[in-house]
């Protein structure tokens, strides 16, 4: 029988899972690793924010994570060179955060846990937040998911078939802002980007089709969540970097098993 805290981290990390599987395919194929960073680093900004006006802590990282996306998207509309751009706009956020929590003697709070996620201490209200935030982005991919490959895969072809590529990129855009609030007590605001981008990269190894890695990914996500839950509790590790370092083994056992396998197809 499963503790009570044991099952809402369990249920925590599977949503989260099922969320950034698919959301982090669109990561990897358009090449938006960096993207997602940023992106989660500014959510540091937004538990100041909500700290200092006394808001939830999920609507002010929504904020805050939504504007630097539609930051970073406008830039990259306007062909800024976007390796620097983002550099310097996730490592500004992020410390601005930090500054700004110090500004704030009235409150006390462990930066830790949003730094590096908390998942074994999520409540029973924030798992219906996560929840809600795991099917908005669900549902949005599902609304999407055939006008998103295609502009996925050239946004000259979307065009001639009526698509709106910026409309596309604004749909992941909000995808991802959601996504990192949602996340932030479950991995951290520092380990996000590797829950999107390591099941997915895992499981493009041995996916057939778009809609095949995006399943992939969410089952070694989950698989991930429950092999890193195990490996805290028995070794006494923090929950969030745990969680990774089981997805990082995965995606390495994944890629050395898809050259041992090609390896004896040659052979035969």
């Amino acid at each position: 029988m499963l503790d009570d805290f044991m099952l809402r981290a369990l249920l925590a990390g599977a949503m989260v899972a099922a969320a950034s599987g698919p959301l982090g395919c669109f990561v990897i194929w358009r090449r938006m690793a960096y993207f997602g960073d940023a992106t989660a680093h500014a959510a540091i900004l937004g538990v100041a924010l909500a700290l200092a006006f006394s808001i939830s802590v999920f609507l002010g990282t929504l904020a805050t994570a939504l504007l630097m996306a539609v930051l970073v998207s406008t830039l990259a509309g306007r062909g800024w060179a976007m390796d620097t751009t983002l550099g310097v706009l996730a490592h500004s956020a992020l410390a601005l955060g930090l500054v700004a929590v110090s500004f704030l003697p009235a409150v006390r709070v462990d930066l830790t846990a949003y730094l590096f996620g908390d998942i074994l201490t999520v409540s029973w209200s924030e798992l219906w937040v996560i929840g809600a935030g795991a099917m908005a982005v669900l549902g949005l991919l599902l609304w999407r998911w055939r006008s998103l490959l295609t502009a996925t895969i050239s946004e000259e072809l979307a065009q001639s078939n009526g698509i709106r590529p910026d409309l596309e990129r604004l749909v992941l855009t909000l995808a991802l802002a959601i996504t990192v609030a949602a996340s932030l007590r479950v991995v951290g605001a520092l380990l996000i980007a590797a829950m999107l981008i390591v099941p997915a990269a895992a499981a493009r190894v041995y996916a057939r089709s778009p809609e095949g890695m995006a399943i992939l990914a969410v089952l070694l996500g989950w698989i991930a969540v429950s092999a890193g839950l195990g490996l805290s509790l028995s070794l006494d590790t923090p929950a969030g970097p745990s969680i990774v370092t089981a997805a990082a083994a995965i995606f390495t056992g994944s890629v050395a098993g898809a050259g041992i396998w090609q390896r004896l197809r040659r052979h035969d």
